[in-house]
């Protein structure tokens, strides 16, 4: 009966242990492939994903850019009175295009909601529009 007793917690020690240790050692983790929601860095304060780091490589480039072309190309910058009777430059228009899109998203998820594909082309032809135009 001593013996009985020895052996049962040594076998369930042993069964918890191989659960836990080298019984996974040959278990392959699933690939769960890409997601544009999935965080990138999940113990980071701020929850980048993939889509919020494009988002923010794509502002900061424009914003670099039209800083690089006022400097550089237009030193005195490009004003023009445009259709809604305001002078600007191209800093100028790039924050109209980008506070439009803003609006253009902000409008389309409140009335219409998912998926956002539409919204994009509508902001790349607002963003034309403020180019040429304003």
């Amino acid at each position: 009966m001593m013996f009985r007793l020895i052996l049962i917690p040594a076998a369930l020690m042993a069964n918890s242990a191989t659960a836990q240790g080298w019984g996974n050692v040959a278990k392959k983790e699933e690939e769960t492939g890409f997601s544009w929601t999935a965080p990138l860095w999940p113990s980071f304060w701020m929850a980048w994903t993939p889509a919020t780091f494009a988002l923010f490589c794509a502002l900061f480039s424009a914003i670099a850019l039209i800083g690089v072309l006022e400097v550089f190309k237009y030193r005195d910058g490009i004003e023009r009175k445009g259709i809604l009777g305001l002078t600007t430059t191209l800093g100028d228009r790039l924050f109209i295009s980008l506070l439009g899109t803003a609006y253009i998203f902000l409008a389309w998820l409140g009335i219409i909601g998912q998926p956002v594909w539409w919204p994009v082309a509508i902001s790349i032809a607002w963003g034309i529009f403020c180019f040429r135009k304003v």
